[in-house]
Parts: C-alpha cells; structure tokens; sequence
C-alpha cells in the first residue's frame, strides 16, 4: 500500500493520528474501465492490492477502513469515483534501524513551534523505507504531539536545526515564512580546499564569497537533483571560513537564498567542492550502506526570522559540529567557528 503522509492534505482525515502516523488515504480512480468494472469500495481495494488482500480483509472486519466522511466501509459500501478510503499503514516489519535518532535534541518548544537538533541519516517524515523511525513520528508519538507537522524540510542525510509547527492553527504562517524565504538559512559545510591558482580559489580567498546561481530540476524517478539551461531559480552564498591545510579540508559558510531540492550540495559540487562523504556528488553512490562514522558534512547552523504571528525576532542554532572538522575552537559549544 502506499505510504503514509506526514503533512496536512487538502481534506482532514476521518481518522486520527495513531502511534504518529497519518492514515494512508487512496483517492478511487474514476476511468472509465475502473468504474465499469468496480461495484464496491471493498473490491477495489482487495484487488488493487491483492498481494496485501488477507490483511485488508482484517482492516475491513475490524472497521479500520473508512469513507472521506468518515462511514466504515464493508462489502457493501459501493464504489465512489474520485471517492476517499482511509485506513492505517501497517509499519514495515523491514524497516532499517536508525541508531542516530536516539541523538535527536530538543532546543525550543513552546506552544506554538517544536525546534529540534536533527541528527545525520534521520529522514524528516516519512518516505520510502522510514516510516516509524523519523523525525516527526519519533515526536508525535514520545511527545505526545499528534498534530505535529514540519515547517520546512531537511534531507536525510543533513543535520541541524528542524523547525516544526504544533497546532493546525498556525501551521500555515510558519510554512508560508519558509515559502516565501522571509527564513535566513545558515549552514556549515566541509569540503575540499579550491584548487590553488583556480578562478575558485581567486574569490574564495581569506574570508572570500562567492554566489552561485543556476536553474535546478529535480525530475521524478531521477535520485538526484540535476542543473539544467535555463532561467536561474536557485541561489546560494559560499564563504570559506577557516583552511586546515594539512588535510585539504575547508569549512564553509553556505546561505542559500532559495530551497531547490539538493540545492547545497549541487551547487559546492558545481565549483569541484563537492562535500565530504556526500554519497550523489562528484559520483551517484545511492545505494552505498549508511555509515554513521562518516555522515554527509553538511549542518544546518542556524535559522532566524521575523514571526509571523508575533513579530519578535527569533534565532535557532544547532549545538552539532561536523565531525569531519578537527579545527573546532576550544570551549567552541555549538561547534561554531565564528
């Protein structure tokens, strides 16, 4: 069956949110060859997912199957095109092990907003293979926080600071800041110094910035995010901060003014800094094993913006540090380099 989705969909769900998952909700196709051949609700369901029939039929006898209003659906509930079905995902008996989300901190919580320190290789919400052992399902359920939602995303592979909405109430002004990039996004990167005597290395010079822009399309069933001709629709500022020349490893202030998918990484690998231990850049290894020991060097630092509802300012900032980075300050507790 398909997965669960962690956010709001256009309707709200008949069913509540139990053990941290949202039901899956299937939309009843309305062709003409399905409805012609569909009289139930019950039908569709047994024989679209066939390989899953025995337990669909003990969802439909326990009545934990229900219309978009909210009726428990049985044999002869009849098929509806373009109608709803609820009904709770099993989590997957296979589903790997995450042994960093015991790192996952929490750094503000009020009732309005749960900011948390996201660990390396926890996905935000559901996707693929995680379901249980994600961020927002980890807290739902220990938190006690059914109506927890995401305000923004953070890859799996990335740390830092994740800033999710408590109540439905103010779901949508949060969200909204990020859309409308009224969120200042700060991340530090570790990746190889620029080449010496390259353009690169010219504008990164002590404290040097530079700006890269480039139009980037991430295409469905394609892993990773790719540049394209076009107009420019992502923009992120590189600063390397400090050089540790022994290891040919700099770490980098990155500010991205835009929220492509993948927009960091694309853009370092685009100068030939691609990150360290990045498993898509400079080549694709999608499915090489996690290794905790060696994450993707990327964090999300800090997050400050105006609030929507209140207008105070406020500032979020993680207390990681990128283990590949060795050059740490003394005393240095958020492992900042500032």
């Amino acid at each position: 069956m398909p997965a669960s989705s962690g956010g709001p969909g256009p309707h709200r769900p008949p069913l509540p949110v139990r053990d941290g998952l949202n039901p899956t909700r299937l939309v009843l196709p309305h062709d003409a060859a399905s409805t012609a051949r569909y009289t139930t609700a019950a039908q569709y369901l047994l024989e679209r997912f066939e390989h899953d029939a025995a337990r669909l039929r003990e969802k439909l006898a326990a009545g934990e199957v229900v219309t978009g209003a909210g009726v428990v659906v049985d044999d002869a509930t009849p098929y509806e095109p373009r109608g709803f079905l609820y009904l709770y995902r099993d989590p997957p008996a296979d589903e790997p092990e995450v042994p960093t989300l015991a790192e996952l901190e929490v750094l503000h919580r009020d009732d309005d907003l749960l900011v948390v320190d996201k660990p390396h290789l926890v996905a935000t919400m559901p996707r693929g293979r995680w379901v249980t052992r994600t961020v927002l399902v980890h807290l739902r359920a220990t938190l006690d926080l059914p109506e927890l939602v995401p305000a923004h995303r953070l890859d799996r592979p990335t740390a830092g600071v994740l800033v999710l909405t408590v109540r439905p109430q103010v779901r949508g002004a949060y969200q909204t800041a990020f859309q409308d990039r009224a969120v200042q996004k700060v991340y530090e990167a570790v990746a190889p110094l620029p080449e010496p005597g390259s353009a690169v290395a010219a504008r990164l010079g002590a404290g040097g910035t530079t700006t890269v822009r480039s139009r980037i399309v991430k295409h469905r069933g394609v892993v990773r995010a790719q540049e394209e001709a076009g107009e420019p629709n992502a923009e992120s500022r590189v600063t390397l901060v400090a050089r540790d020349e022994a290891r040919g490893l700099g770490l980098y202030r990155l500010e991205p003014h835009t929220g492509k998918t993948h927009q960091l990484r694309l853009h370092m690998a685009s100068l030939g800094l691609p990150l360290l231990h990045d498993p898509f850049w400079p080549e694709l290894r999608a499915d090489a094993p996690d290794d905790p020991a060696r994450p993707l060097q990327l964090l999300a630092r800090s997050l400050a913006f105006v609030d929507p509802l209140g207008g105070a300012p406020r500032e979020f900032r993680s207390r990681r540090r990128l283990a590949a980075w060795s050059a740490w300050p003394a005393g240095a507790r958020d492992g900042s380099a500032a």
